[in-house]
């Protein structure tokens, strides 16, 4: 078996290798970005009901952004704590961390699935659906829920994949889900005429694929990193730091979902169309956030490889490289989609008055968005590191001690506006909070290393 892969985290020029295993990844984010676009896209074209539709598709964001955090406590916390043991020689504890990661992930499955089986239309109702858009929402959930192990072991353990060096087999994983599911949007919803139903079937089908190709790959002489059955087995000692660094993912994920259940609550009382706003908005933001996410896929496994390894200047380079692309390019996107909201509307929607709502209210909710490329980057450098408790107050402080309450009481005073303001407040705070944190902490992590 050859560790040539892992080998070049520790010997080739930063720029270059930051780039070859970002880029893969930052690809494979932004089809996988689209493809749930193109449900979007797709559902809110369809005659008649395209309004309402998009709406109660958008409310279920919530719930399936909740489900598919639990996978990033495998993925963001097992798999640095994977790199970091293969950065100190140390295979058999990175095999033990993957194969109880595959043990923690059928487990998110079965409580996540039954649980929102059980309470869905109450959790659906919760996160903003009214009675036009309900049976939209559960014609959708309902069918997505059969594929929640899929989502679980293909978002899951792909990082595992990243973290072996090999970032364009990651890509593939992902590739191959998004082109089908975009490939089977179209045929499902129209062709066969199953509406909001099809677009549901056809992301199912993707993701069974993606997650099909990850265990194909995890379990062949290819990886270097395999899984064996005779560490997929529990214990305590390798699940503890596991969940320990993976909190902070999950947070970040999951706050998504409450800030989803908190905003659609707000704005519901002002009626459906805000609704709908918000999630053409945070389809929007994703385009942001989205590849960022591809970035840091790229950049983690390099920094916990040689944060590993003791290689303090790598850890350093590897780190200005990453928030000088990621700032930049947050930078520039979010100024585009500030200044130009109507052509990013037009995308999602023929409604007038939908392409007019959310011309008034983007430059609002993404305004503080635009230096938002610092808190990627510092808070995935803490990731990488292995800093759970910095992580996880990081994770908390945008979505849950600012966003939150930011949500419920600024609607007091300027309206619904008030609720598309709260997002762009707690996104400029935070990320000013998370930068002069990690400057402070930063030196002093280091300097553990050289001891």
């Amino acid at each position: 078996m050859s560790y040539n892969y892992e080998a070049r985290l520790s010997t080739e020029r930063m720029v270059p290798l930051v780039f070859k295993m970002a880029m893969p990844a930052v690809a494979a984010q932004l089809v996988n970005l689209l493809y749930g676009i193109v449900d979007r896209i797709y559902i809110g074209h369809i005659p008649q009901i395209g309004t309402d539709a998009l709406a109660g598709v958008g409310v279920t964001t919530s719930i399936i952004l909740l489900i598919s955090a639990f996978s990033a406590i495998v993925g963001g916390g097992g798999a640095p704590l994977a790199a970091i043991a293969l950065g100190q020689n140390d295979r058999e504890r990175a095999g033990r961390i993957l194969g109880n990661g595959v043990l923690l992930l059928v487990a998110f499955t079965v409580v996540t699935s039954l649980t929102a089986y059980v309470f869905m239309e109450p959790l659906l109702l919760l996160t903003g659906a009214s009675v036009h858009t309900l049976v939209y929402a559960v014609d959708y959930l309902s069918v997505y829920l059969m594929g929640t192990i899929f989502v679980e072991l293909s978002t899951g353990l792909n990082t595992f994949i990243n973290a072996q060096g090999r970032p364009a087999v990651a890509m593939y994983s992902v590739l191959i889900g998004a082109v089908l599911n975009i490939a089977l949007d179209p045929l499902f919803i129209f062709a066969f005429g199953m509406g909001v139903k099809g677009a549901a079937v056809a992301t199912v089908i993707s993701q069974a694929c993606s997650a099909v190709w990850v265990l194909r790959f995890l379990t062949s002489s290819r990886a270097s990193l395999r899984i064996e059955w005779r560490y997929v087995r529990p214990e305590r000692k390798v699940i503890v730091p596991i969940v320990a660094l993976g909190v902070s993912p999950f947070i970040m994920a999951s706050t998504e979902s409450l800030v989803g259940f908190v905003l659609n609550t707000g704005l519901k009382r002002f009626g459906d169309i805000y609704v709908s706003t918000l999630t053409v908005l945070q389809s929007a933001m994703q385009f942001g956030s989205v590849p960022m996410t591809g970035f840091a896929q790229g950049f983690v496994p390099i920094v916990s490889y040689n944060y590993g390894h003791g290689d303090v200047d790598r850890v350093k380079s590897c780190f200005r490289v990453a928030v000088t692309v990621m700032f930049t390019f947050n930078l520039v996107l979010m100024l585009f989609m500030i200044f130009f909201p109507h052509v990013v509307a037009s995308a999602f929607t023929d409604d007038v008055v939908l392409i007019g709502s959310v011309g008034v209210m983007m430059p609002l909710f993404l305004s503080g968005m635009t230096i938002f490329g610092l808190q990627r980057t510092c808070q995935n450098m803490f990731v990488a590191l292995g800093q759970a408790k910095i992580s996880i107050f990081i994770a908390l402080l945008r979505k849950v001690i600012l966003l939150v309450p930011l949500a419920l009481v600024l609607p007091r005073w300027f309206g619904v506006k008030g609720v598309f303001a709260a997002e762009a407040v707690a996104d400029a705070t935070a990320a000013i909070c998370c930068t002069l944190i990690f400057v402070w902490k930063f030196p002093k992590i280091l300097i553990k290393v050289r001891r």
